[in-house]
């Protein structure tokens, strides 16, 4: 399993689709706040997504030059899944499980966070609890 001695979530931000979601939406109340962090962490270093991430958003139908034309606006890396975060994404499922969760395949949020501490990535979120909950290293920026 990969080892997280050295996380500090330094090497850049990585963004959750309920952010990228309240961006999109005009309706959304956390459309300022994430447009904001955007913005904020932009600044601060680089900014990234996965797979699991996208799939999410194209989801309702977004069109795949849509997404593209958004993530490009805040020169986000699109970033491959690291091999190593599968051993922590097994590991919280396993929590989950024990703790009484009834989903049966790992969730998304466990691959998101295992990716975010193998590649040393701060997770910007407006959910907070899956990650705190099962990678409590995690450095996070939510609400």
């Amino acid at each position: 399993m990969a080892s997280l001695v050295h996380y500090d979530g330094s090497s850049g931000f990585l963004i959750d689709s309920n952010v990228w979601i309240d961006c999109m939406d005009n309706t959304s109340p956390w459309q300022d706040w994430a447009v904001d962090q955007l913005q904020a962490c932009s600044e601060q270093g680089v900014l990234h997504t996965n797979v699991l991430i996208c799939a999410e958003l194209l989801v309702p139908g977004t069109a795949p030059q849509a997404l593209d034309a958004l993530l490009d606006v805040y020169d986000t890396q699109r970033s491959p899944l690291p091999w190593q975060s599968a051993a922590l994404a097994a590991a919280a499922f396993r929590l989950y499980r024990q703790r009484g969760g009834a989903k049966t395949a790992p969730l998304p949020d466990f691959f998101i966070g295992a990716h975010a501490a193998v590649a040393n990535l701060t997770v910007v979120t407006r959910d907070a609890t899956p990650y705190r909950g099962y990678f409590s290293k995690l450095k996070q920026v939510n609400p």
